[in-house]
């Protein structure tokens, strides 16, 4: 092997927030990660993301990472606003984290490039892929400053990914919505509520606070539609919000904007032989309810703790869950955010004065409200179990109280299987004894429910010699 072929386990391509959450997982169970960025390494607040939901914030809280992003600012909301009259009550939801915290994505990078340095992966920035080669049970990536090999890839590297590209898997979709506009702004006059989405007039318009006298504004306008490089100027800006709110909230200047267009796609496999795709390289939807930088890192987590425990000797089928399980949720997010967008885009008065009022009524049902903020926070994701098996495998393990005085999210962050209730001895899980209700259960790293039952320490073992490898 030359200078310029560098080995490791596995490459992860792109630095974003799915990217990083995945390279720090795996380097934190020992493996040898690489991490190939073609930007350099200074982090951008030039960024759509804004909103981190519950699930989210349990998956950061399972890694001790949750009160690292606290201490970053932002704001908690308990409720969201669409059209006025509808109202999606986030504080409900069955979660330590009863809201969705706003925050800006640089935030959310920041954590997670700290705890992955920290952990020894191996960062390359200004590193262009330009193709990738698989043989023998490897893969080279090829960039623009030398080959690197690893056992696994995985292409973390946005919706023009050149992983993808590289393998060849298909990324089919359309875009909805072209010329939208993006900026942070002051306002002298905000609005009441926050979040807010509103449209009217052939306009609509997404607006948000940060918590630090700074307001996210997401707007269209069907009367203006420009090139996605075309410069946005304030004045389009506070048009949006005019047709759409009836006000422009006293905006000032933006610090920054950009044009962007919104597609639904997804791609047609989230694998090709050892190489792998999660978060925008795998799905791209509409930013409406904030649940694309969320779904890409829920997909970092299923992968990372799989790749581990195959890399350590489980049965590499395990690796085939990853699509099994992640696939059907990154397109009911697609099916989600498209409908809410084509909602707030529809050019008819009609539907423009009767939305508000026909979402706030269907949402004063428990069951419409409950299945809305379950999709929405991420809470509600149950990955499907084979027939036969108990009926909580597959559920998001809740965080629970446990016997020693700390709580099931900390025991997770060994990033090993945690054991609850169970006579089983073995030294590579993590036991804890939690409330009893005469059911044993097996908590996956990433914090779902692998197996459930009465106490059986034999089925167990079996579960967790096929499952867990040597973490």
């Amino acid at each position: 092997m030359n200078e310029q072929q560098q080995q490791a386990e596995v490459i992860v391509v792109g630095a974003g927030p799915t990217g990083l959450l995945l390279a720090g997982d795996l380097a934190e169970a020992g493996v040898k990660v690489t991490v190939l960025e073609k930007r350099g390494a200074e982090i951008s607040n030039l960024s759509r993301a804004f909103a981190v939901h519950a699930r989210t914030l349990e998956v950061l809280d399972s890694r001790g990472l949750a009160d690292d992003l606290f201490a970053l600012g932002g704001r908690r909301l308990g409720e969201l606003f669409l059209f006025g009259r509808a109202k999606v009550k986030l504080s409900g939801l069955d979660s330590r984290f009863p809201y969705v915290l706003m925050t800006s994505q640089y935030n959310v990078e920041r954590v997670l490039r700290e705890r992955a340095a920290a952990a020894g992966v191996d960062f390359r920035f200004d590193h262009k892929v330009i193709g990738i080669d698989q043989a023998d049970g490897s893969a080279t990536v090829r960039t623009d400053k030398g080959d690197f090999t690893a056992t696994y890839v995985v292409g973390t590297d946005g919706v023009r990914s050149a992983v993808r590209q590289a393998v060849g898997i298909d990324y089919p979709g359309e875009a909805v919505l072209r010329s939208m506009m993006l900026a942070d702004v002051e306002l002298d006059e905000p609005p009441a509520e926050s979040p807010a989405v509103s449209g009217a007039n052939g306009a609509f318009c997404f607006i948000a606070d940060f918590g630090d006298g700074l307001w996210r504004v997401i707007g269209w306008n069907a009367a203006d539609q420009q090139d996605d490089d075309a410069p946005v100027s304030s004045d389009e800006i506070r048009t949006a919000l005019r047709l759409a709110f009836g006000t422009d909230f006293g905006m000032h200047e933006p610090n920054w904007s950009s044009r962007f267009h919104s597609d639904e796609r997804q791609a047609t496999a989230y694998r090709a032989g050892n190489v792998f795709l999660a978060g925008d390289a795998a799905h791209c939807h509409s930013p409406a309810g904030g649940m694309g930088m969320n779904t890409g890192i829920q997909d970092a987590a299923n992968l990372s703790w799989k790749l581990a425990a195959v890399l350590r000797g489980a049965d590499p089928a395990l690796l085939d869950t990853y699509a099994a399980e992640r696939h059907p949720v990154g397109e009911a997010v697609l099916r989600a955010s498209g409908r809410i967008i084509r909602v707030a885009a529809n050019k008819s008065r009609v539907v423009g004065a009767v939305r508000g009022a026909v979402l706030g009524t269907a949402l004063k049902l428990d069951p419409v409200q409950h299945k809305v903020t379950g999709l929405i926070s991420g809470i509600d994701v149950h990955y499907p179990h084979a027939h036969g098996e108990h009926r909580l495998t597959g559920d998001r393990a809740r965080d629970v109280d446990l016997a020693d005085g700390t709580r099931l999210y900390e025991a997770l962050r060994a990033r090993r299987f945690v054991v609850l209730d169970s006579a089983l001895e073995d030294s590579a899980v993590a036991r804890a004894t939690a409330e009893p209700d005469g059911t044993a259960r097996v908590v996956r790293p990433d914090g779902y429910i692998g197996w459930a039952g009465a106490d059986d320490p034999a089925a167990i073992a079996a579960y967790l010699e096929a499952h867990a490898g040597k973490l």
